[in-house]
């Protein structure tokens, strides 16, 4: 399990990224923080495009950065919007965070609401090679 302090500067950076968001049609910026099992951290934002199936979740953004850099094994994620309660991660954002084992989901709002899941709560049904007899390993 990852510690508070982590937690807090994993949210503040999500947080800092959501103001990058680029999110137009939505009108709900979203930001991005993983943390690689290194410890460094890359933060992602929304970035919304017309043709819908087209845009990027922030949670996306950020794992996909990361892996630009080489980083392949992570040890969280955190989640920042303008909600609620909480943002939870979209399925597809799930099913990329099971490819790449990220077990323990941050999520938070900008009241500071902040709440830790496990992916298999919030996704029981992400495959992959990532995954072995119903769980990620």
């Amino acid at each position: 399990m990852i510690n508070e302090d982590i937690i807090d500067t994993m949210v503040r950076t999500a947080r800092d990224a959501m103001q990058k968001s680029h999110a137009p049609y939505s009108g709900r910026p979203v930001g991005a923080c993983v943390l690689a099992s290194d410890g460094t951290l890359y933060s992602g934002c929304a970035v919304e495009n017309a043709a819908y199936g087209l845009s990027c979740c922030a949670e996306r953004v950020a794992i996909f950065r990361a892996i630009a850099d080489s980083k392949r094994e992570f040890d969280a994620i955190a989640i920042v919007a303008d909600t609620d309660e909480p943002c939870v991660p979209c399925g597809a954002c799930c099913q990329v965070m099971a490819e790449f084992k990220i077990r323990d989901v941050i999520m938070a709002n900008l009241k500071g609401d902040v709440e830790l899941a496990d992916l298999m709560d919030l996704a029981p049904c992400a495959t992959g090679k990532a995954r072995i007899n119903g769980q990620v390993v």
